[in-house]
């Protein structure tokens, strides 16, 4: 979906980016949401104005993707009321205007940049790294560095820790926390961890996948606050064990 040459973006803190976007086309936000999660970003939505300035005042985002058009108030109001709040927001503006004057008024009004639709996923994505760089609002963790909480997994060297301490996988098991620390805070079915984990179905042996979940926990979660979670009839998830 995007590309992740370039390295994860996090928090100078180390801790996952926050976007807010706000559309009020369901379908363009999850396809928004989908490639900024993929990125390890956290992604929170809201259909109107209304709803995006009260979001952007509890989440305290680190970049917004406004549409222009919504139902209530425009996003040149958005913008203004939260910068009000939260002076120096990036803000990346999607429009299907693109006349030059609709251009001009959205960038001379305080927004960082302009995306005309229809747009590429990838096009905003590039855009938003490029912003969160120049904005100082991320640093970049070496590309092949994988950080969910304080659990980090080196794609390179093979190498896994949490909390500092190293801990020692076998292949199939280091694929499988790759493929969860890929989709941090997302629940993954049987099935979907059998297609890319083991590349083929097992054909009806899904409890492959619960016995390998259980060796990654006594490695990961033993003895600490866990980040492996269990969704009854739906799948996994890792997320930070602070949450």
């Amino acid at each position: 979906m995007t590309d992740r040459s370039h390295g994860t973006l996090s928090r100078p803190d180390g801790s996952p980016i926050r976007i807010l976007a706000v559309d009020d086309e369901p379908a363009l936000t999850e396809l928004l949401s989908m490639a900024m999660r993929y990125e390890g970003w956290e992604v929170w939505t809201a259909a109107s104005g209304q709803e995006a300035v009260q979001v952007a005042h509890e989440i305290r985002p680190d970049a917004a993707v406004l549409d222009i058009m919504l139902p209530d108030f425009d996003g040149l109001e958005v913008m203004r009321r939260i910068h009000d709040d939260q002076p120096g927001l990036p803000v990346i503006f999607l429009t299907a205007r693109d006349a030059v004057a609709d251009r001009i008024e959205g960038l001379t009004s305080g927004a960082d940049d302009y995306v005309t639709k229809p747009f590429s996923l990838e096009e905003v994505i590039a855009r938003l790294r490029a912003l969160l760089r120049r904005t100082g609002a991320s640093q970049a963790l070496n590309a092949s560095t994988l950080v969910v909480g304080d659990l980090t997994l080196d794609e390179d060297s093979h190498e896994v820790t949490r909390g500092g301490d190293s801990i020692h996988l076998t292949a199939t098991e280091f694929e499988l926390l790759r493929y969860l620390m890929h989709n941090p805070r997302r629940v993954l079915s049987k099935a979907q961890i059998l297609d890319r984990v083991w590349n083929y179905d097992f054909g009806g042996q899904a409890n492959i996948v619960e016995l390998y979940i259980s060796y990654l926990r006594k490695k990961i979660d033993v003895g600490r606050q866990p980040m492996i979670h269990t969704l009854r009839g739906a799948g996994y998830m890792l997320r930070p064990a602070d949450e």
